[in-house]
């Protein structure tokens, strides 16, 4: 039989393409190639850079299509009606601009804006959206003791989260954001929360949550963002954050929602670092309960709190402020671990 012949070019030919299609198998396998020309010391970090990539672009859980969703604004009604919607979700995504230390309407808040907590303008899954929000007010809230309005619940976040003064009711600001709440909630069932509104929750810790372990925590998945200090990254002129500050003078105060841990950690666990999400997080459990101890050990804003919860046995496990009807102190019910808190309350409803 004879022997098949090749010359030089063709033996280079068949020589490139098996070296294309070696290379090309190695990057599919997930840029093993990059990795060879790595140091070895640096090796965990490429391939932790690696898995969190990957995880991120799984897709969503079957969960994701039960999870409420905005109305597209696309269904916006037309005139007047509209454009007040319209002038709401401004004032939810850039509130600062018009209502911050600068601000071109008013200047009563700390410089945050209300979506530095509630995501995507309040409309992120499990990013403290407002999906039900129209749903559920009025209702009476036991921190105050009496029946809130929606145009009140925004402005206990005005006078605690953006650490300000409340707007006036009858505003041409206060109806537009009302307005835009009623809008993205329109949907919803009355005296229905649909499922991915507010926060996750997360299972308590068997131990305190750290400010120490937080603090390390703190240092290497948040500092790029909210710098070393917490003061957060303002953008070129000053009107508004790029990244919120976390604590000091304009971040909130400690009357905000976020100053409770619970709040806090879940927060962090379905949202941060920037890119998580509730179905691909970046952080343990106990990754996220550390790091709201840490941040919310610092120094910030002081609120009188002294007519909240008219009721103290109504007080939320988590609200570092006492008195208290269970007989566990300030500490304990700031950091935990709040499993013995939960029974002694429980044991106490049994007995009553």
């Amino acid at each position: 039989m004879n022997q098949p012949s090749f010359n030089p070019k063709q033996i280079i030919s068949l020589l490139n393409l098996l070296i294309v299609a070696v290379l090309l198998l190695l990057v599919a396998s997930g840029g093993l190639i990059a990795s060879l020309m790595i140091k070895p010391g640096k090796l965990a970090a490429v391939a932790a850079t690696v898995t969190t990539t990957n995880k991120a672009i799984q897709p969503a859980s079957p969960r994701a299509s039960t999870l409420w969703e905005a109305p597209l604004e696309s269904s916006l009604p037309a005139g007047s009606e509209g454009e007040a919607i319209r002038y709401g979700k401004e004032l939810i995504a850039h509130t600062s601009l018009y209502l911050g230390p600068k601000g071109t309407v008013a200047q009563i808040s700390n410089g945050l804006n209300c979506q530095n907590c509630h995501l995507q303008a309040g409309t992120k899954p499990f990013g403290n959206n407002y999906g039900g929000v129209a749903s559920t007010y009025p209702q009476v809230r036991p921190r105050s003791g009496r029946e809130t309005s929606i145009a009140s619940r925004v402005n206990g976040c005005f006078e605690r989260s953006l650490n300000g003064r409340p707007l006036k009711e009858d505003s041409k600001e206060m109806q537009a954001i009302v307005a835009y709440i009623k809008w993205l909630g329109q949907d919803v069932e009355k005296g229905k929360k649909p499922e991915g509104a507010g926060l996750v929750t997360l299972a308590y810790l068997d131990e305190p949550a750290s400010p120490a372990a937080g603090k390390l925590l703190y240092e290497q998945k948040c500092v790029v963002c909210h710098m070393e200090n917490g003061a957060g990254l303002a953008n070129g002129d000053g009107t508004e954050y790029v990244y919120p500050p976390l604590w000091g003078a304009h971040s909130y105060n400690q009357g905000a929602g976020l100053y409770r841990l619970s709040k806090f950690a879940g927060y962090i666990k379905a949202n941060m670092p920037f890119g998580a999400t509730y179905d691909s997080p970046q952080l343990s459990d106990e990754e996220a309960w550390h790091i709201a101890a840490y941040v919310n050990s610092l120094p910030r804003p002081s609120k009188d709190l002294s007519k909240d919860w008219p009721d103290i046995s109504k007080k939320p496990i988590d609200h570092p402020f006492g008195p208290y009807a269970d007989g566990f102190g300030e500490e304990h019910h700031k950091y935990g671990p709040f499993k013995p808190i939960e029974e002694k309350r429980r044991a106490q409803a049994v007995s009553n």
